[in-house]
């Protein structure tokens, strides 16, 4: 082959390797934003977006009613002084009174506020470390796959009537897949 017709051939495998890498990486960030809409199913859930409110007031229920009684965030995000989340919160569910727990209860930061959110806001929320209390993507990882407060939301016990609450939409071992797919992908957030 004259050296004229290997460097054209070169070149057009140079620019076909380029295009392919293009298309590659388009694909992988679009399979990363596809993984993150998965997760946003659970995200805005009234498991998770209960303790990710807008406001000063925790929520309930699959209405997303205000907490009764009434509460609000607290200093810490904790409850008001003398009436913490964990006065009532236990480490687990209580069925007698209907009362959710977890380790740590509390409300999410109001920099991690999901309400009315977008996916992608919440997306960037989530990754931005100066609204996420300073985690890096390892961290947020291990948040939503292995927090035990954030596991309550898939054994979510009986509401005050003895109705079983809805647990999120996604199994749980699927969920933790899910995230894990997205953090191996890039962990990109759709638009």
């Amino acid at each position: 082959m004259p050296i004229v017709d290997r460097f054209v051939a070169g070149a057009m495998c140079a620019v076909a390797a380029s295009l392919f890498a293009e298309c590659a990486a388009a694909e992988s960030k679009s399979g990363s934003e596809d993984l993150f809409m998965q997760m946003h199913r659970v995200l805005v859930h009234p498991r998770c977006l209960n303790c990710h409110p807008k406001g000063d007031s925790p929520r309930q229920g699959d209405e997303a009613r205000l907490h009764l009684p009434r509460m609000t965030r607290g200093a810490q995000d904790q409850g008001p002084a003398g009436m913490h989340c964990d006065t009532c919160h236990q480490r687990a569910n209580f069925a007698a009174s209907g009362v959710p727990g977890a380790p740590n209860w509390h409300l999410a930061p109001r920099s991690m506020a999901w309400e009315d959110k977008t996916p992608g806001e919440i997306c960037r929320q989530m990754l931005d470390p100066r609204r996420n209390g300073n985690k890096s993507l390892a961290q947020i990882v291990e948040h939503l796959t292995r927090d035990e407060l954030v596991a309550w939301a898939w054994d979510p016990g009986l509401d005050v009537t003895g109705k079983a609450r809805q647990p999120a939409p996604i199994p749980k071992a699927e969920f933790n897949r899910i995230v894990h797919a997205w953090e191996k992908s890039g962990a990109a957030c759709p638009k």
